[in-house]
């Protein structure tokens, strides 16, 4: 009597490493550095009446509560990776973390909004020397955190006893553009209170706060829309389920009947394919014509045999 093991045909779906990647590291970093930072920019904002300067320090605050998200989301899947009430892994909180982040930095774009409008109808005189010097050390801070996060690498996630680059991870996305809405709105605060010094320009003050505004309403509209296909289960394009089509209808007798396509992870993709045949195969036969298909995580196929009167029609 043979006794089979069923460990060959089963897998778990996990798309996250087992440990802190280094993303999420110099998230960590990012978050210290813009802490210290949002302290002396609020401070020196209050202490300066200048608007800009004040809206950057506020600005930062947000953004490190919206890193922290970031971290969260990393640890939260990292530590439920192997609960298997997730039906398909953790792949996706990652995605949830960059929507939450994306929501924090869309509110910040409206009270900047606010609190520029109201400065325009009660401007307040600014004290342009010691603001100016606090956001350039602003502006340094947060290029130097863009340059941690940009050059911290992609998210790896492991399948199958691999590991591989993930370099589409909208969790520490969102984090990057954080820290470079800050460094737009330290520019911003850094022009506005030369020209005032200079030219007298105290409105620029607000004006630059409304276009900070403008410009980080922008990006977030393009993380929101982003994550929230993957999120809703449509973030898989129309070549994707065409190369899937094709694949399998490469034997003129089967036909793709029903086909699902949506992500599970932030380069992982399940599939549910329903195929007619007059000549039916194995799943295993399908899943083989699949090979080519580098996203495919997880293929689901079901089989039915079309029998009697030709129901197939040839392609025309």
């Amino acid at each position: 009597m043979h006794i089979y093991s069923l460990d060959t045909w089963r897998h778990e779906h996990i798309f996250i490493a087992d440990a802190p990647t280094r993303g999420e590291r110099r998230t960590l970093w990012v978050i210290a550095l813009t802490v210290t930072m949002m302290g002396a920019e609020i401070s020196a904002g209050l202490l300066f009446n200048s608007m800009a300067l004040l809206a950057d320090g506020w600005h930062m605050a947000s953004h490190a509560a919206a890193l922290c998200i970031t971290v969260s989301a990393y640890w939260y899947a990292r530590r439920h990776r192997h609960d298997t009430s997730y039906s398909f892994g953790t792949g996706k909180v990652g995605v949830l973390g960059g929507y939450t982040s994306a929501i924090v930095l869309g509110v910040v774009a409206l009270l900047m909004v606010w609190e520029s409008v109201q400065r325009f109808f009660d401007p307040v005189s600014i004290d342009f020397d010691e603001a100016t010097a606090v956001a350039t050390l602003g502006l340094l801070v947060n290029l130097l955190s863009a340059w941690l996060l940009r050059h911290s690498g992609g998210h790896s996630h492991h399948h199958d006893g691999c590991d591989h680059s993930d370099p589409q991870d909208h969790n520490l996305r969102a984090a990057f553009l954080h820290v470079m809405a800050d460094a737009l709105t330290s520019v911003l605060a850094i022009i506005a209170l030369l020209t005032g010094k200079t030219l007298g320009w105290v409105w620029m003050d607000p004006a630059m706060g409304i276009v900070g505004a403008l410009v980080i309403g922008h990006w977030t509209y393009g993380l929101l829309r982003d994550t929230s296909r993957i999120l809703l289960d449509s973030g898989v394009d129309d070549d994707t389920l065409t190369q899937i089509r094709d694949a399998i209808e490469t034997d003129s007798d089967n036909r793709v009947t029903d086909l699902h396509v949506w992500r599970i992870g932030e380069t992982h993709v399940a599939a549910i394919i329903s195929v007619v045949t007059h000549f039916p195969r194995s799943a295993e036969h399908y899943k083989s014509l699949l090979a080519g298909q580098k996203e495919l995580a997880h293929v689901t196929v079901e089989v039915f045999h079309c029998s009697g009167e030709p129901c197939i029609v040839p392609p025309v």
